[in-house]
């Protein structure tokens, strides 16, 4: 808590002066996505020889496309996290992780959809992803683990802190490792102030009722682990050894439930990817970024205080039946370019810096299977199986059956004399 408060003091000091489409191919339409957000790694640890965290590094990006040049778009989380769903740029608050609960002030409107202010909570007029779907129909969930951990005295779903108070999950509990500034969602009155916070915004334990089936998983899922599973504590509070080595279990267990959902199964995409880069509070730390990012009305180092432009080189991991397994894409993308593309695929417009010129979405370097042949999924193909062994074995009782008649019709046109 003190070290955001004082980051949020240098970034306040430091930015005297700061207030003063292109069409691409066609790709495949996919009909759920699911966003699974990780902590803090750069790529080059995350997808080098010494990796610990094998399971997306090799067997998912196997399986799927490995996203070198993908980047965060600031330093520390939370700015992350607001422009994976807003394309909203970092404000020196949102970059210090929000550690007291306030409104975006003044939180006026300006130049390509960014909002003017200091402060986390984006005022109603400020849209994002999930509005923009429930809007055009679309169904859409966060999934938060240990959300739920302290109820009934806290939230079960929707959680947040009271306005002008202080965040109490900046650090995390034993029994509840749930943090407020992973979960993107709580920082839009255009989400908390209506019942839709309530009904979407819930505990990661819902997921597995909802992938039952394609009618109950929505369009639209946004993942978000604990502080232990996601990676960023090592080690975590409840004595669990946390870090890459936690992460990689945890997507160990959770992708083979979502991969064997009918939503997925059909047009399903999975999308892996870091909040930033490892750091953020120095120089050396890597604030690199791409995509001409523009660094916004409200800061002029969405870096941090690693002074760059950016958060850094993060990559992802993309898995789908539209795309060709072993897929390696070195094209150039950030958080603001996966919100481009979860809008194209759903065709609503760019909000924020996801409409900045020049901005690329997801292209045929990933989405690769136009055709995207639905899987048979583990139960269609026991009974595919058993249907044919049954039809077997009626076909062999058929034989058998036309042999004995056969034998009998002999036997009476040829009687013993």
């Amino acid at each position: 808590m003190i070290r955001r408060f004082a980051m949020a003091a240098v970034l306040l000091a430091g930015m005297a002066g700061a207030w003063a489409s292109s069409a691409t191919a066609e790709v495949p339409h996919v009909k759920h996505v699911f966003i699974i957000v990780l902590e803090n790694e750069d790529a080059a640890d995350t997808f080098g020889v010494k990796t610990e965290i094998p399971y997306l590094a090799n067997t998912m990006a196997s399986e799927g496309a490995f996203v070198r040049n993908y980047y965060a778009t600031g330093h520390l989380s939370l700015d992350n996290y607001i422009s994976m769903v807003s394309g909203q740029a970092p404000n020196p608050y949102t970059q210090a992780d929000c550690p007291v609960y306030v409104d975006v002030t003044p939180g006026l409107p300006v130049a390509d959809g960014q909002t003017l202010g200091i402060g986390c909570v984006y005022p109603p007029g400020v849209q994002n992803i999930a509005t923009q779907l429930e809007g055009n129909g679309y169904s859409w969930k966060g999934y938060m683990q240990d959300m739920a951990n302290s109820a009934p005295s806290q939230p079960a779903s929707c959680r947040h802190p009271a306005l002008a108070t202080a965040d109490g999950t900046q650090t995390a509990k034993p029994t509840d490792q749930y943090a407020a500034r992973h979960n993107p969602f709580v920082y839009f009155h255009s989400i908390i102030d209506f019942p839709t916070c309530q009904a979407n915004d819930v505990d990661l334990r819902a997921l597995t009722g909802d992938l039952r089936s394609a009618s109950t998983t929505p369009a639209y899922s946004f993942i978000s682990p604990d502080l232990c599973n996601d990676g960023h504590d090592e080690p975590c509070a409840d004595g669990a050894p946390g870090g890459m080595k936690q992460a990689n279990g945890f997507l160990k267990d959770l992708i083979p439930q979502i991969t064997s959902s009918p939503a997925y199964q059909d047009r399903g995409l999975i999308i892996v990817t870091f909040d930033e880069a490892e750091g953020g509070e120095s120089p050396t730390d890597d604030g690199s970024a791409c995509c001409g990012e523009e660094p916004g009305p409200n800061t002029p180092a969405p870096g941090a205080l690693t002074g760059g432009p950016g958060g850094g080189r993060i990559g992802a991991v993309m898995v789908s039946n539209c795309i060709q397994p072993g897929t390696v894409s070195t094209e150039p993308y950030n958080h603001y370019s996966l919100l481009r593309s979860v809008e194209d695929n759903f065709d609503l417009p760019h909000l924020g810096y996801a409409a900045a010129s020049g901005l690329k979405p997801f292209g045929k370097d990933i989405l690769n299977v136009p055709s995207c042949p639905k899987f048979a999924t583990p139960c269609k193909a026991r009974k595919h199986k058993k249907k044919h062994k049954r039809g077997a074995e009626i076909s062999k009782h058929k034989k058998h059956k036309a042999k004995k008649c056969k034998k009998k019709r002999k036997k009476r046109r040829n009687p013993r004399r």
